[in-house]
């Protein structure tokens, strides 16, 4: 049995405070696509519903209706990978650490296996 990523209390914050300026909140959505130029890239989007095959992780506490969302398909290239946000000089952003992802590009979006 595959496990889904883990999610960082950081990130779960940060969702947060984007659904607090949002009429309805949302869920942030984290997928594989095949493309990029290391291979395959991640894509990180908003959405409403999850669909029903979806795995949904949740926050905990304070941060439980914020939910983070993996289809079924991406779920074995995330497998053992966190999601996070982080802020740095260049820019604020969500990001995956992926330890199965063996090179990257500088941006951080595009990986191969």
């Amino acid at each position: 049995m595959l496990l889904p990523p883990k999610v960082t209390p950081r990130a779960f914050e940060r969702l947060a405070a984007i659904n607090a300026k949002e009429p309805a909140p949302k869920a942030l959505r984290v997928a594989v696509e095949g493309g990029g130029c290391s291979g395959f890239q991640y894509d990180l989007k908003l959405e409403a519903t999850a669909a029903e095959d979806d795995i949904v992780i949740a926050g905990e506490g304070d941060l439980a209706a914020q939910k983070v969302l993996i289809d079924p398909v991406s779920l074995p290239f995330l497998q053992d990978a966190v999601i996070d946000y982080t802020q740095e000089l260049i820019g604020a952003r969500f990001v995956v650490q992926n330890p199965n992802a063996t090179s990257s590009c500088g941006c951080g979006i595009s990986f191969s296996m």
